[in-house]
Formats: C-alpha cells, sequence, structure tokens
C-alpha cells in the first residue's frame, strides 16, 4: 500500500528546491495549457494563426516560462518573482481578445495568475487589486468592441467574472493565513515535543546511571518475559551465566533451589514467573546453580500496570547475598558449638546439686538454701542454652500430619496448670474438638506452651489467660490472650525479633532471653503459616497463630 506523503513534507520538499525551480513549477501548469492550446491551434484554429493578438500572447508566455529559469531570483527581493503572474494576466488578455470570438473561455486562465499572486502571501493589497482590476482588463476589450450594442450578458459577464477572480483570491488569501497559523502551531507543537524528548532523554540518562550505580541486579520485564530494560549488574551477571534464570521465565538451563539449596524450584516458583504472574514480593530467597558454585539471591518484584490497571510487566530485583547468608550460617554454627559446649558442664552441675541436695541431712539450712540457688540457676542457664541451640539450628525440621488441635491445647494447659496457680493466673480454654490442623504436633505443642508460658509470665498480678481457636476451609487460627502488662505498639512489632524484649518487661525485671517469640516464629513459618501479636500497654497481649488445614503441596 502507497504512503501519501504528508501536506508539510510536501512544503519542506518545495522549500528544499532553488528560487529558479520554484518559480518555474508555480508557472508549469499555466504554460503547460498554453502549450497544448499552442500545438493544437494550426489544427483546430487555423485562422487564430493570422492574429498579432494571439501571437503575441502565445510568445510572451513561452518568454515567461524560459525568464523563470534564466533569471536570477535569489539575487533579487523575494517579491521580484511576482512579475512573472502579473505579466501572465497580459498574455492571457492578448490570448482571450487575440481569439474571440472563437474561444472566449480562455479567460478562464486568469485563475492560474490569480492563484498564484494570492498564494505567495507579499504584499497583499497590491495582489487582491490585481486579481479584480487583472481580470476586468482582460475582459474589457471584447465587450468595448461591442460599444454601443451591449447586452445584460455582456455586462454581467465584465463584472461578474473580476468580482469571481477577487472572491478566489480572497479565499486563497483566507487559507494561506490559516494554513500559515497551523504552521506556526504545528512547529510551536513540534519545538514543545522536542523539548520533551530532549527532556525524557535527559530523565532516561539519569534513571539509567542510577540503576547502574547500585549493587543490584533489576530487569524490567513484559508479560511474556521479555526484557525490556536492564542495569550493568544484571547484565554482568547475564554475561557470566550465573543467573540465566533471568532470560525467558521458564528457562531451565540453571538450576534454581529453594532455601534449603537441595529443593529444585519449579518453574512457576521463580522469580521471574511469579512476577509476571502479578505477584508482589520481597526477600525472595533462591539459590542459583550447583556446589560449589551456589549463589544465594535475594528477590524482589513489582508488577507494572498500565492506566486502565492491566498488568503489562514487572520489575524484579536481583542481589547476591551469599555472603552475608554464609556469614550468618557461621554465626548460628558458632552460637551452636558453644552451646553444646555449654550444655555438658551444666549437666554435670546440676547432676552433682542434685546429688548434694538428696543427701543435705547433715547440712545446714543456708547451705541447702545456696544449693537450691545453684540449682535454680543452672537450669536457667540450661534452658537459655537450649533456647540457643534451638535458635541457632538452621536445620529445624518439622514434620507435619493430620493433628487435633484440640488435644495440644489441653496439654499444654496440664502442663502450664502449676506455674498458673503458682501466679494466681486462671487458664480458660475455648477450643472446639476436634480441630483438624496440618502441623507437627511436637513442633506446634512447644510453640503453644511457649506462649501459654509467656502468658502466665507476663501476668505478674494474676489475671486470665484464655486460649481460643477458630477454623475455616482452609487455616486454624489458635489464640493465646492475657490481661497482663501488655507493651507498647512499637515493641509488639519488633517482638518475634531475636534477643529482643520489651520496655514493660525489663522495667518489671521478668527474666528471660528474647528467644522464645522468635523460634515460635520459624515453627509457624516452616509449616506455611504465621504468628501475629496485638498489644496495648496494660492492656494484656493477644498472640494468633495461624496454621494450614491442609498440606500445600
Amino acid at each position: 500500500m502507497a504512503v501519501r506523503p504528508s501536506p508539510r513534507g510536501v512544503a519542506l520538499y518545495f522549500r528544499k528546491l532553488g528560487r529558479r525551480t520554484q518559480v518555474a513549477l508555480c508557472q508549469l501548469p499555466l504554460s503547460l495549457i498554453v502549450s497544448i492550446i499552442g500545438v493544437a491551434t494550426p489544427f483546430t484554429w487555423p485562422s487564430l494563426l493570422s492574429s498579432p493578438a494571439y501571437l503575441a500572447g502565445l510568445a510572451l508566455h513561452l518568454l515567461l516560462f524560459v525568464a523563470c529559469f534564466v533569471t536570477p531570483w535569489e539575487r533579487l527581493r523575494n517579491s521580484a518573482y511576482l512579475i512573472i503572474p502579473v505579466l501572465d494576466l497580459l498574455a492571457i488578455g492578448l490570448l482571450r481578445n487575440g481569439a474571440a470570438p472563437l474561444l472566449p473561455g480562455l479567460a478562464i486562465l486568469v485563475v492560474f495568475p490569480v492563484i498564484w499572486l494570492a498564494a505567495s502571501g507579499m504584499l497583499v493589497r497590491t495582489n487582491l487589486v490585481l486579481s479584480a482590476v487583472g481580470p476586468f482588463l482582460v475582459m474589457l476589450p471584447s465587450t468595448a468592441g461591442k460599444f454601443p450594442n451591449f447586452t445584460a450578458a455582456d455586462i454581467t459577464a465584465l463584472v461578474l467574472f473580476p468580482l469571481m477572480m477577487l472572491a478566489v483570491s480572497l479565499a486563497i488569501r483566507f487559507a494561506s493565513v490559516n494554513m500559515r497559523g497551523q504552521q506556526r502551531e504545528l512547529q510551536a507543537l513540534g519545538e514543545e515535543l522536542r523539548e520533551l524528548l530532549a527532556a525524557s532523554r535527559e530523565r532516561e540518562k539519569l534513571l539509567m546511571t542510577i540503576l547502574d550505580a547500585t549493587d543490584v541486579g533489576i530487569v524490567a520485564v513484559d508479560t511474556n518475559g521479555n526484557q525490556l530494560l536492564t542495569n550493568n549488574q544484571m547484565r554482568r551477571w547475564q554475561q557470566t551465566a550465573a543467573l540465566s534464570d533471568v532470560g525467558l521465565a521458564d528457562d531451565t538451563q540453571q538450576p534454581v533451589f529453594a532455601q534449603d539449596k537441595v529443593t529444585p524450584l519449579p518453574p512457576d516458583k521463580r522469580p521471574i514467573r511469579r512476577a509476571i504472574d502479578g505477584e508482589s514480593f520481597a526477600d525472595y530467597l533462591v539459590w542459583i546453580g550447583e556446589a560449589p558454585q551456589q549463589r544465594a539471591v535475594s528477590t524482589a518484584a513489582r508488577p507494572l500496570m498500565d492506566d486502565a490497571g492491566r498488568l503489562t510487566g514487572a520489575v524484579v530485583v536481583f542481589s547476591d547475598v551469599t555472603g552475608l547468608v554464609e556469614a550468618i550460617a557461621a554465626n548460628q554454627e558458632l552460637v551452636s558449638n558453644v552451646s553444646h559446649e555449654f550444655r555438658s558442664p551444666l549437666n554435670s552441675i546440676l547432676g552433682n546439686v542434685d546429688l548434694a541436695l538428696e543427701d543435705s541431712d547433715g547440712m545446714s539450712a543456708v547451705a541447702v538454701q545456696r544449693l537450691e540457688v545453684v540449682q535454680r540457676n543452672s537450669e536457667r542457664l540450661l534452658a537459655l542454652v537450649s533456647d540457643l541451640t534451638l535458635e541457632a539450628s538452621s536445620a529445624l525440621k518439622v514434620h507435619p500430619k493430620r493433628t487435633d488441635i484440640s488435644g495440644l491445647v489441653e496439654t499444654s494447659i496440664g502442663s502450664a496448670q502449676a506455674q498458673a496457680e503458682r501466679s494466681s493466673v486462671a487458664l480458660v480454654a475455648d477450643v472446639p474438638s476436634p480441630l483438624w490442623a496440618y502441623a507437627d504436633p511436637l513442633r506446634i505443642g512447644q510453640a503453644l506452651d511457649n506462649l501459654v508460658s509467656n502468658a502466665i509470665k507476663y501476668s505478674p498480678d494474676g489475671g486470665t489467660v484464655t486460649i481460643s481457636a477458630s477454623g475455616t476451609r482452609e487455616w486454624v487460627r489458635l489464640a493465646v490472650q492475657d490481661t497482663g502488662m501488655g507493651m507498647a505498639p512499637e515493641d509488639a512489632a519488633k517482638v518475634f525479633s531475636r534477643f529482643f524484649r520489651a520496655k514493660s518487661a525489663r522495667d518489671a525485671a521478668i527474666p528471660g532471653a528474647g528467644l522464645g517469640l522468635s523460634i515460635t516464629k520459624t515453627i509457624l513459618e516452616r509449616h506455611g503459616g504465621a504468628i501475629a501479636c496485638h498489644s496495648a500497654l496494660g492492656g494484656g497481649s493477644t498472640f494468633t497463630m495461624t496454621l494450614p488445614v491442609e498440606s500445600a503441596g
């Protein structure tokens, strides 16, 4: 299909031509018509060859067309070439009056110089006068030759034809003014677009500079996984084939593993595939490659939406955190080793203290009291070492199965009853039976014992600890609520961090290492569940555990 050139493109092309060519092109239509008439004259109107005026008109047209090429218009003032259409009026007058009455219609040729004069946009008043006077003078000789036998048609033609040409001139003039106005608007718009384009390019350069200055890999993809933008870090990773996963979303050239470093991730769990499926995530850790070159990569993604809210792609960020993960693992291994080394002498101390207390008949009451202090603090130290060992273990395993949560609640209440009686705390259970969940009974029992023990411990003035549960087709929610001292909202937001203890607990001198809730959170996350805390200072706390009803796999 042919592409039509735009008027603006034609105008630009016309301006690129030389001044002589431009003038000749303006004269060309009239010259072609006159040439055709001249060639046809000997065959069609041979009597006109004896008309001096007619022949002069033909000769003048030929001279004017030649003058378009030979005259150095570029050296003359801009309006100098208008002499051509003015002389055209004279040549048409000679042709028309020399050919009358055989060719009276030649007067219509006046429209060509009238259009030329009007379209030039120069000498406006002079051109308007010429547009009316020129046709009048063309029509006048033949009309005057009929004097005094004028007819109404003769007078009408003499007056109406110049007025028509004046109207044509005015129409072209108005159209030219309007077109020039539109051209100015287009030029202004074009300039504005060029400025916007330049500003956009500058912003793009700034964006790429910022992206390239970061030490994380960034890639933008469309909904098919095709890359739209990458930064230098991402390109370096791709060049070394360390992250071939970021090509096509279902690429399998490079193995990708879960956090345990051994479980292969299915294609729909890979970062790019999750991102173009519309997911938004952060701190999604995957392992890329085979050992010993395996790298830990933390990924995050945000979807890209158009104005209509439709997904158009995603931006995915890759950060190599192998060093950090290895450092954390080394730290956990150190804590685990140290904790293990503490356990043996502590067990020895406790064993010997137990033996000494069994044979305390000959001891003084003060000595027995001091041994009991040693025994109590040794037991606390052993519990702390156990917590440290469990927290430091990156291999905390859970073995979930279909479990009746109501039975775990009953067992936990029985275990905590003695502690509750010592603290004057009432234990209340509101749990339907049976209440099934997909959980490891040992680990969830451990988490529940931790929450109930904490609820009693942080209710030093007595009160009530309520264990309630509810379930849906997908989730079981188990809540442990106390009426104790509570904590500030900013502390509640940090309560699951390792070694964190709320200010209210520190002020009340309640013992603890700040590891129990961190361990509980780990247990719930290994189940695919979650734990949340809602608390108010002086208004008690509520810890809510969420567990799946069925296996996710």
